[in-house]
């Protein structure tokens, strides 16, 4: 894409997720000027998605909410889950990158989960809330969330956003390879 102005909407007001889409397009398309819009998107699943499909869902879903309510050049969703994996409880994110003509899904890798944490999701309760509770922290679902906390500050909720957004924009970057 050769244009100097990229705009982008992303289903979500969280600040984290908006600035990690604004990263990870800024590496996408450098020199651009990206210009990244939040809009209130409805995931249309549970406020804490437990199950693999019900995390993707959410994802698209917002994306195809943002795609029919808005003119863009892009259009972002990200939604957090967790899951029961062979090895154990996980959360991860789905993203969904989506042009007017062209939707492309991907996701994160799996952060482990201890089971007291999971025992408490399936109690009803959201990640970010376990987690404040658990590292005495106020709102870490809008700061590094319960990655960063995991991973002493390694990683962030913000950095594996950005990694799963590049990945999933591949068959968007390269359409004619993944057409075929």
């Amino acid at each position: 894409m050769n244009k100097q102005t990229i705009n982008l909407i992303v289903g979500s007001t969280n600040p984290v997720k908006v600035q990690a889409a604004k990263e990870a397009f800024k590496l996408q398309f450098p020199g651009a000027q990206i210009i990244a819009t939040g809009l209130s998107a409805p995931s249309k699943v549970a406020d804490q998605p437990m199950t693999t499909k019900e995390t993707r869902d959410g994802a698209v879903n917002r994306v195809e909410y943002c795609r029919a309510r808005t003119d863009a050049d892009y259009y972002l969703a990200m939604e957090g889950g967790v899951d029961m994996f062979e090895d154990g409880p996980a959360t991860f994110a789905y993203v969904a990158v989506a042009t007017r003509d062209a939707l492309s899904v991907g996701r994160s890798a799996n952060l482990p989960l201890p089971g007291c944490v999971y025992e408490a999701l399936e109690q009803g309760e959201e990640l970010g809330h376990v987690m404040d509770r658990l590292f005495n922290t106020t709102n870490i679902k809008q700061a590094g969330g319960a990655i960063g906390l995991l991973t002493n500050g390694i990683a962030t909720r913000g950095s594996i956003y950005t990694q799963a957004i590049l990945l999933a924009m591949a068959p968007l970057m390269h359409q004619e390879l993944y057409r075929k």
